[in-house]
């Protein structure tokens, strides 16, 4: 008997979408993921590659029933997305957000993180900044300098919803915070974790570091699937979908006292 149409009979018998059928055919999932540590979600502790994000692979390759392989040689978040674009990796679970420019060259599944986005302001620059002006009034209309990472989704954020303010781009978050920290931008933009998680590792920081946090902004993060992956795509998004234990911000923030 021949196979449905469109479908792919693998060696077990089963008949299955060609995009699922690759994957088990193959006997492992190959995941794209971010080559630095960006903990809780990804990082090396004792040799092994472990994290939030680490876990929610596992659990997709376990449920399609093969393996796990992570390809980790992006250097950038941007690098990720390439990858799935070239068809070296199945998905990408790398703290991506979903960002318009990225749907046009991939898919991306429904969220499973939500988070709002945030600004780190050195409290003495940005006083000599403000002068007497009201908070909302010198943010929402900022002129001034703007620290995001490199080719992230936050420098194309920060041109976006700060068009008037001068944005310059460092190679890491570190550095960002680095020249936060000299007085060389008066604020660093990315999401609220990253945000909180400074203060949290830090509470001194808070003498001074201001933070404000944009309840309208968010950012969404998704796995990535290539364009043509779209039966991969559905199942990825089912599997969140009956997923119990969901992501949340105190989430990952417990994460990182574990």
């Amino acid at each position: 008997m021949s196979p449905a149409p469109g479908l792919v009979k693998v060696p077990d018998g089963r008949l299955l979408a060609p995009d699922i059928a690759r994957i088990v055919t193959r006997g492992e999932l190959v995941v794209a993921m971010l080559g630095a540590n960006t903990p809780p979600f990804f990082y090396e502790k004792n040799g092994e590659w472990v994290g939030l994000e680490v876990d929610l692979a596992k659990l997709i390759a376990e449920e399609l029933g093969v393996k796990v392989r992570f390809n980790r040689e992006a250097k950038t978040f941007n690098a990720v997305v390439d990858i799935i674009a070239r068809g070296e990796a199945d998905i990408a679970v790398s703290k991506l957000s979903r960002t318009l420019a990225r749907a046009q060259v991939i898919s991306f599944s429904q969220p499973y993180l939500t988070l709002n986005h945030a600004l780190i302001l050195n409290r003495v620059k940005f006083a000599q900044f403000a002068r007497d002006r009201a908070l909302p009034q010198v943010i929402r209309g900022f002129t001034g300098t703007i620290g995001v990472i490199a080719k992230s989704s936050f420098s194309y954020y920060a041109k976006r919803n700060f068009p008037n303010a001068k944005v310059m781009e460092y190679p890491s978050w570190d550095d960002v915070l680095k020249a936060l920290e000299r007085g060389d931008v008066i604020g660093a933009y990315r999401d609220e974790f990253e945000v909180k998680r400074l203060l949290k590792i830090d509470p001194t920081a808070s003498l001074v570091l201001r933070t404000v946090t944009f309840k309208d902004l968010e950012d969404t993060l998704g796995i990535a699937v290539g364009i043509r992956d779209q039966v991969l795509l559905a199942f990825i998004n089912e599997f969140l979908v009956q997923r119990t234990d969901k992501l949340n911000i105190n989430k990952v923030l417990a994460a990182v006292e574990k």
